[in-house]
């Protein structure tokens, strides 16, 4: 069997890379060829994305993957979620989207809730409230001026692939995160549309993963030197979608971590649990590859990590991860643990400061080395990640014999220990690239290069990919 190669474009919030996948039998092999930073800027007087930048480092990424793999087929884009950018009715970038970490949605929150209740909410989208998820976003965009002028909203990786193919559609799994799909039937909700009086034009339809989106634009031709052979084809593009594609479970009673500046923390379950006590441990149902339900909940992630280190580094102390970790792995159990699910923990800036500030107000004593903050963010990661799995497993009444850490925090050996003590399961850690595998595999599957099922999949992951195990001491 000849290799085939999917490119797979996978930004996060904190930066972005453009992979080759290469699919050969069941193994698959990822190459990166190109790595760029993400970050919101303060802009206008909100916290946006610079979008217009991503896309010219996609377009760079795509470039590399032209030269190196030119026999590429296909390319498949994830991003985070919520977050959209607005265009006009000539297909103009109104604006660069508004971040998710901005503080305009909170004003709309209660504005929302005056036409429509939280449990009226929950019981047609089934989310986990968030004050950025995008139904709030739009309500606080009416008072933009660019309300009036626009004619499309499309969600970030969607609007990527806008700009790669010409082709406006909105992604399944992404469009789950929006607050304005029906869990039950996977369909944009017209009664909430109504109801929030948001015109049904402005969405795209929905597209499932595995459909080819379109081909490359002359000019993404002209920039990329790829084939005019090469297609976008529509993958999990919420990236935990991708993520849970590629954990390497042999077993459908397993739980999984998604970890990284979010940790994402549930099940995969095949029908919501849309019952008062799902809704009041704040439990969400997005959509997954193949129709699937990701039970989780949003759990505070390495952001805090990610966000003391560029404190530290900005005040002149410029600490490696590793060597605070190595550090924190010697001090002794017992230290203050803190909500990572505070509200406060979601802007930038001052984050040791305010996880101080979360301990003594705890009651308990702050951390107060560098050290300790870290093991501070890790006793209280892996306390959230242990009572999260808990509660699902309860809520939906389906145990789970082992945790999946997938992503960044799979390399973080203690946070993968911490974990499997708190919840008293063993833990699989790894592979750090799922969010890729998943999108290459995916498309791979499209075209008949991959299994046909995700359990033939993620059982084709599990035999090839390097995986640390912990089992609880």
């Amino acid at each position: 069997m000849t290799a085939r190669v999917f490119g797979a474009i996978d930004i996060g919030a904190s930066g972005g890379r453009v992979m080759a996948g290469v699919v050969h039998r069941d193994a698959t092999t990822l190459h990166t060829v190109h790595r760029f930073p993400n970050g919101a800027l303060h802009r206008d007087g909100h916290l946006r994305w610079d979008l217009t930048a991503l896309f010219a480092e996609v377009l760079t990424g795509l470039r590399a993957l032209a030269r190196g793999f030119p026999e590429v087929e296909s390319v498949g884009i994830d991003t985070w979620a919520v977050d959209y950018g607005l265009l006009d009715s000539d297909g103009a970038l109104l604006a660069e989207p508004v971040s998710y970490r901005d503080t305009r949605s909170d004003a709309a929150v209660p504005r929302v809730h005056e036409r429509v209740s939280r449990d009226a909410l929950y019981a047609v989208n089934g989310l986990q409230f968030l004050p950025f998820n995008t139904l709030y976003q739009l309500e606080a965009e009416r008072e933009s001026p660019l309300w009036d002028k626009a004619a499309h909203l499309v969600l970030i990786p969607d609007l990527l692939a806008y700009w790669l193919t010409g082709a406006l559609a909105t992604e399944a799994t992404n469009a789950s995160t929006t607050g304005l799909v029906d869990v039950r039937t996977g369909q944009w909700s017209t009664q909430l549309l109504d109801d929030l009086a948001i015109p049904p034009a402005l969405l795209p339809p929905l597209e499932q993963p595995g459909t080819i989106r379109g081909r490359l634009l002359p000019a993404v031709l002209d920039q990329t030197g790829l084939s005019p052979r090469t297609v976008v084809t529509t993958v999990g593009s919420h990236d935990t979608a991708s993520a849970v594609v590629g954990v390497p479970a042999t077993s459908s009673r397993f739980a999984y971590v998604s970890s990284g500046t979010w940790s994402l923390v549930g099940l995969e379950l095949d029908k919501p649990v849309l019952t008062a006590e799902s809704q009041q441990a704040n439990f969400t149902h997005e959509g997954g590859v193949d129709g699937r339900i990701r039970f989780l909940r949003n759990v505070g992630g390495l952001w805090l990590l990610q966000e003391s280190l560029r404190d530290w580094a900005a005040t002149g102390r410029p600490f490696t991860a590793a060597d605070l970790l190595g550090e924190a792995e010697a001090l002794p159990a017992g230290g203050p643990v803190v909500d990572v699910d505070d509200p406060t923990f979601i802007p930038p800036d001052d984050m040791p400061a305010r996880i101080s500030a979360a301990a003594v107000s705890a009651g308990l004593a702050p951390p107060s080395t560098p050290a300790q903050t870290v093991r501070c963010i890790l006793d209280s990661l892996a306390t959230a990640y242990a009572r999260t799995v808990r509660q699902a497993t309860t809520l939906a009444q389906q145990d789970a014999d082992v945790i999946h850490i997938v992503g960044g925090g799979s390399q973080n050996a203690l946070l993968g220990q911490l974990t499997a003590d708190l919840s008293e399961l063993p833990v699989t850690a790894g592979p750090v690239e799922a969010t890729a595998l998943g999108n290459v595999l995916v498309q791979a599957r499209a075209v008949g290069a991959a299994p046909a099922t995700l359990e033939q999949i993620r059982a084709g992951l599990a035999r090839t990919q390097a995986v640390r195990r912990y089992r609880p001491s």
